[in-house]
């Protein structure tokens, strides 16, 4: 019953947040300065004044512009549940094909990034805080990787890896000449594209791992049941293992509190290696003030956030049975 009472309350919390972050996500770009239909047509050169009169009425009255902002509110949730996220001014097509087609590739590089960054900086990190030699040389590095910025740690991996070394492509998902498909020329080119935006994720996210579960670790190896353990006979590994349980909750937690800040770090990341994610779209839609195709791709976002908190939130009610008890009755 107390999982229960947990789970409902917690949907709950996320329908109300997905409500107002969604309205958030449509209202913002239609308050930046500027209209997107004039951008469109300041590329057409040639244009008189009235032949620009009549595209910018042609043109706002396709994409639904010239309505009242409430009405294009109401038919922006109206198309949003079934399934139709506009029309793309940019790319002159429809925002849910260029978003199937972004997805995968930033899920290529962020799930694994984000799996991958916390179970090796929570491994580094609970040896940092049982071994104080250890700790002493590896947390200034940690320190230095956790303070960097996603896009500056992209952009010396271009600048040294990609463009010194020449050891790496760092343009693009796959080699321009090639066409996506199943081949391993494909699946190879892939993969060498793929190597630099993954380490400049996976890299700087281990740093705060490491140092929140070394922190962790030192204050759980002085806590009460610990000495209480080591008292009765407790062998190291023993109260190792205790402490390193009681430790990973709260890194449980701040993988989800961090994932906004991962997603928007990939984000930049895909705009440094010019990686067709998610992340170019958005800074080609703002470029281009396409209303459309920027509320679809931060609705993406928003939804991705959403989701995987919510999933998290689950899983730290399985693991943690003092959240499951504090919704039972009574």
């Amino acid at each position: 019953m107390g999982f229960k009472k947990y789970l409902v309350r917690k949907t709950g919390v996320y329908f109300i947040t997905f409500l107002f972050a969604v309205t958030l996500n449509w209202l913002l770009p239609r308050l930046m300065p500027g209209n997107p239909i004039e951008a469109m047509l300041s590329s057409s050169l040639g244009l008189a004044p009235g032949e620009r009169e009549v595209l910018m009425k042609y043109y706002s009255q396709l994409y639904g512009l010239n309505k009242p902002l409430w009405e294009q509110f109401v038919n922006f949730w109206v198309n949003l549940f079934h399934g139709n996220l506009g029309y793309s001014i940019l790319y002159k097509a429809p925002v849910t094909d260029l978003i199937k087609h972004a997805l995968p590739y930033d899920i290529a590089i962020l799930l694994p990034a984000i799996a991958l960054s916390w179970l090796v900086g929570n491994w580094l990190g609970a040896i940092a805080g049982k071994n104080k030699r250890y700790d002493k040389y590896t947390m200034p590095l940690f320190y230095f990787l956790a303070s960097m910025p996603y896009f500056w740690f992209a952009m010396l991996l271009v600048y040294f890896v990609g463009v010194k070394a020449g050891w790496l492509p760092y343009q693009g998902a796959y080699a321009p000449d090639l066409i996506p498909s199943f081949s391993w020329e494909f699946i190879a080119s892939f993969l060498k594209h793929w190597i630099l935006p993954f380490l400049s994720l996976f890299i700087v996210m281990i740093g705060s791992w490491a140092i929140g579960m070394r922190n962790m670790i030192i204050y759980e190896l002085e806590a009460d049941y610990v000495r209480y353990l080591e008292a009765l006979g407790g062998s190291e590994k023993l109260l190792t293992k205790h402490a390193y349980r009681n430790a990973i909750l709260p890194q449980v937690t701040g993988l989800a509190l961090q994932l906004g800040l991962m997603v928007a770090g990939a984000i930049a990341t895909e705009i440094v290696f010019n990686y067709p994610g998610i992340g170019v779209l958005i800074m080609n839609a703002a470029l281009s003030q396409d209303y459309f195709l920027l509320q679809g791709a931060f609705l993406m976002v928003v939804i991705s956030v959403l989701a995987a908190n919510f999933i998290i939130d689950i899983i730290y009610a399985f693991i943690d049975p003092r959240v499951r008890t504090s919704y039972t009755e009574g």
